[in-house]
């Protein structure tokens, strides 16, 4: 029976009694029986103490901007932090009444009155509940990143622009334009104790990193309202502070339903629902990109949004959402779980009906320093950098700018709204360019690349028709999607410009095919990692004489080398050029490659290999001579071994060898053409193979059991015959017997364009799925 480790490691203390676990063992123990809250309380509780600091002017503020009882801003902080804390999916965002449902909420509570906005707002969140239920919420992982990262800096810019109002003792304005007009006053009009207390906050703030770590283990927010508060009671009695009346439960109001206008209070509840969503689930994204924990369930933070706006409606509270600058806050801290965002909660009850007067006696001044700080933090450097590079800086500028002078729900959707229509034009847009023949018997030159719909119709007729006529045209298409319409054009466009007497010619190389296009429903295709050779079966130029005649078959002939290096030139030169600037001054292949010289053998095709990777050399039959019968090969084993030191030596066979067709028929008689002297003399390195065969070789077994034709199982006895021939060559022997080499035997299947593995006992596939053609 398996024991576990716990058990396991009992009888290993000698020092333990019988028993009994090391004292350690027994600690370990006792905190896994501990409930999880308790272990990460050292960091939740001082965090949680300073998002209640956040929360609790914040609340009161945006109850008195909303029209509200002032006090029903303390109540929805207080369900947001228990309930939405305790039900949400995410670990550490903290839920409270937002500034981005101001507006609506004061439209709300003057055209129904407060007991019917709670109604409205308990039944949002039962619109929430149902909408968490039904699982849309991961949809809020479809927002762009740019938008969130802009999102945070739209909010950080409104932040500071109030707090630094409060911060020189003035009122911050409704909105970010009269704040920020109103700023010059503001400075002209500072109260200087007002403006000192906030410095002072943000000057801890700013240097609490660089205190000692015995220092810092207090949380520099926290250090800083409490130091600055303490300071201002005998230095600044007069400076404004919150200040409220009335208790907590004084202020719970039940709801009441609407009298008329039910149309408009359904509405209401819909758009209240909406964006309390919106910006709960954008503010969980953003709160996950702030952290290295859990990772939020949106579903779930739906349902735990809904449900704390269902019991702050119903008790007189101001609608809840999640809150970006609260969350940022809290992970500011250094919160580690949900507990920090529910304690908050419990803060802002106990403290609100116990402790009104030390609340009271908090400056404003101080948790504006502190706000500026946190708003500062949202707006990063690297993410503007980040969005100039990736080309987002558009979406960035823009949604920063709505968020600030319009709203965050606005802000937002415009934001996303630019970042998909950039989204199309980067993806629908097909890049077309005609490029004039550098000299008179070259084509000119048309360059398609990208996605070819309708879309780009216009610019391909614009540019085609730039074409002069009787000038030859090769037209290079590099399309990753490509639709009827397009494919028409081209045509059509084709036997126009054919008509005037000149050649046009098709060169594809991207990842759809020209010809698909005609009858079948467009669709993206698999990128290929290494060019293909080009599909140009769809025209037959009609002058024979023309620079790009074209062959028996119909096809231009595209086979010269000439016509092959301009080709590689033009495509991929440019591509290969950093994979070989580091090759420039020397090479250091890892192994030696044998392989036989048939031209269907690509051996950096087969190993997925690049320039630098392989020593290649190649004969026919790819065979190994023993030492002294080939200075050729022997000094290339010589080069791989002693002077580059590769690691490995690899023999590769093929199917439908010609070489071990020719032993074949020289041994069984058929006879076969004369191709000289030299030709029959070098066969003879791999006669051996053919008797092997006969004599009933492991790897001759395996093949014809696989169903191999017999002169593909000679082609692979004879992978395990070269094998054994380096075993005994003078060079290549004591490397391998050593092991600083290894050898490896394949065979490649033409057919099926599959590589097997040859071994001395027999063959092993390396693509199960594939089936050997008999």
């Amino acid at each position: 029976m398996p024991h576990s480790p716990d058990s396991a490691a009992v009888p290993n203390d000698a020092h333990s009694p019988p028993g009994k676990l090391p004292a350690g063992k027994e600690r370990g123990r006792a905190n896994s029986r501990r409930p999880a809250f308790l272990n990460t309380l050292g960091a939740d509780l001082p965090a949680s103490l300073v998002v209640f600091l956040v929360a609790l002017p914040l609340s009161l503020g945006i109850a008195a901007a909303s029209g509200a009882p002032v006090m029903a801003g303390l109540i929805a902080a207080t369900i947001g932090g228990i309930v939405a804390g305790s039900l949400g999916g995410s670990p550490l965002q903290v839920s409270g009444p937002a500034a981005g449902l101001t507006v609506v909420v004061a439209g709300l509570v003057d055209e129904f009155g407060w007991q019917v906005t709670c109604a409205i707002t308990a039944a949002a969140g039962v619109v929430q509940l149902l909408l968490g239920v039904s699982r849309v919420g991961r949809a809020a992982l479809a927002v762009s990143p740019v938008v969130v990262k802009a999102m945070l800096a739209g909010i950080g810019i409104t932040i500071i622009l109030q707090q630094l109002h409060v911060l020189l003792g003035g009122q911050a304005a409704g909105s970010a334009v009269e704040n920020l007009t109103a700023l010059p006053a503001a400075i002209t009009n500072v109260e200087l104790h007002s403006a000192l207390l906030g410095v002072g906050v943000v000057a801890i703030l700013l240097a609490w990193k660089f205190l000692p770590p015995v220092v810092r283990k207090v949380p520099g927010p926290l250090a800083a309202v409490v130091l600055v508060t303490a300071l201002s009671v005998p230095v600044a009695p007069g400076v404004e502070r919150i200040s409220f009346s009335g208790s907590l439960f004084d202020s719970v109001a039940l709801p009441s339903l609407p009298g008329d206008n039910w149309r408009a209070a359904a509405m209401a509840v819909l758009t209240v629902a909406l964006i309390a969503s919106i910006e709960s689930l954008l503010s969980a994204v953003a709160v996950d990109k702030m952290h290295s924990g859990p990772r939020t369930r949106l579903n779930r933070e739906l349902v735990g949004q809904g449900s704390a706006n269902m019991v702050s409606g119903m008790l007189g509270g101001l609608p809840v959402t999640g809150v970006i600058v609260r969350s940022a806050t809290n992970v500011e801290a250094g919160a580690a779980s949900r507990a920090s965002a529910i304690l908050h909660g419990v803060w802002v009850l106990v403290f609100s009906v116990l402790f009104a007067g030390l609340i009271q006696l908090i400056p404003l001044a101080v948790l504006a320093g502190l706000l500026l700080v946190i708003g500062a933090k949202l707006i990063k450097v690297a993410d503007i950098r980040t969005s100039h590079h990736t080309g987002d800086l558009l979406v960035y500028v823009v949604t920063l700018a709505c968020v600030v002078f319009l709203n965050l729900l606005e802000g937002v959707i415009i934001g996303l709204a630019l970042a998909a229509l950039c989204v199309l034009w980067r993806v629908l847009r097909a890049q077309i360019h005609a490029h004039q023949a550098t000299a008179a018997h070259l084509p000119w030159r048309v360059t398609i690349a990208g996605s070819c719909s309708f879309f780009a119709l216009p610019r391909l007729n614009r540019v085609l028709h730039s074409v002069p006529e009787r000038q030859d045209v090769m037209v290079e298409l590099n399309a990753d999607y490509l639709d009827h319409s397009f494919r028409e054009a081209l045509l059509a466009w084709q036997s126009q410009h054919r008509n005037t007497g000149a050649s046009v010619v098709l060169e594809e190389h991207g990842t759809t095919a020209f010809r698909d296009a005609a009858d079948r429903t467009p669709q993206r295709q698999d990128p290929r990692e290494f060019p293909l050779p080009p599909r140009n079966s769809w025209q037959t130029p009609p002058r024979v004489d023309a620079p790009f005649a074209v062959d028996d078959d119909g096809r231009p002939p595209l086979r010269s080398i000439l016509l092959g290096i301009d080709k590689y030139h033009r495509r991929h030169a440019d591509k290969v050029r950093p994979l070989v600037q580091d090759l420039t001054d020397g090479q250091n292949p890892d192994t030696l490659f044998v392989a036989c010289v048939d031209s269907r053998v690509n051996p950096n095709l087969i190993t997925s290999s690049g320039p630098g990777d392989l020593l290649t050399l190649r004969n026919i039959g790819n065979v190994v001579c023993s030492d002294g019968h080939d200075a050729s090969i022997d000094s290339a084993l010589s080069f791989g071994v002693k002077g580059l030191s590769v690691d490995s030596i690899v023999v590769c066979g093929h199917s439908n060898c010609g070489a071990m067709k020719a032993v074949l028929e020289d041994a069984e008689g058929a006879g076969n053409a004369p191709l000289g002297a030299g030709f029959d003399a070098w066969l003879g390195h791999a006669r051996p193979s053919y008797r092997e065969l006969m004599a009933g070789h492991p790897v001759a077994l395996a093949a014809e059991a696989a169903g191999y034709s017999r002169l593909d199982q000679l082609s692979m006895v004879n992978v395990a015959v070269q094998l054994r021939k380096l075993e005994g060559h003078p060079v290549t022997g004591p490397a391998l017997k050593s092991g600083l080499v290894q050898a490896t035997g394949l065979f490649y299947d033409i057919r099926t364009a599959r590589v097997v593995l040859v071994t001395p006992q027999g063959i092993e596939r390396l693509d199960a799925g594939v089936a050997a053609v008999k």
